[in-house]
C-alpha cells in the first residue's frame, strides 16, 4: 500500500531550495530598500535648500537662519534623516541630512548639500553617483 505525502528527503531538498533563495534574495531587498530611505533624506536636503534660497530672497544673506524659521521640524519626512545647516555665513551654507533608525547602517553615512548645490557624502566604500 502507497501512503500520500512527502518524505523527510523531499521536505530537506524544498527547505534547503527555499534557504538558498533567501540567502540571494535578502541583501538585495536591504540594498533596495536603503536606496528607497536615501531619497527621503535626498528630497529633504533639496526641499531645505529651496527654503534657504528663500531666506536669502527675503533677507540678501544666510546668516541666522535657522531649522525653525524655515518651517523644518529637523528630520526628513519620513523620519529617516536628522537635518542640520552647518558653516552658515552671509552668503554660504552646508546643509547635511544624518541617517538615523533603520537608515543608520547606509554605507552613504551623511548626506550634504551646499548653496552652489554641490552633493556630497561622508561614506568610504561607494561613489558620488551610488549615494545621489
Amino acid at each position: 500500500m502507497k501512503h500520500a505525502g512527502f518524505s523527510l528527503i523531499e521536505l530537506m531538498i524544498v527547505v534547503t531550495i527555499i534557504g538558498i533563495l533567501v540567502v540571494i534574495a535578502y541583501p538585495s531587498y536591504t540594498a533596495h530598500m536603503e536606496r528607497a530611505r536615501r531619497s527621503d533624506g535626498q528630497s529633504a536636503l533639496l526641499d531645505l535648500a529651496n527654503r534657504m534660497d528663500q531666506y536669502f530672497n527675503e533677507n540678501h544673506h544666510y546668516t541666522g537662519a535657522t531649522l525653525t524659521q524655515l518651517g523644518v521640524n529637523g528630520n526628513s519626512p519620513e523620519g529617516y534623516y536628522s537635518l542640520a545647516i552647518e558653516n552658515l555665513s552671509d552668503n554660504a551654507f552646508n546643509l547635511k541630512a544624518f541617517p538615523v533608525g533603520a537608515q543608520s547602517g547606509d554605507l552613504c553615512g551623511t548626506l550634504s548639500l551646499n548653496q552652489l548645490g554641490q552633493r556630497n557624502f561622508s561614506g568610504t566604500t561607494v561613489t558620488l553617483s551610488d549615494c545621489w
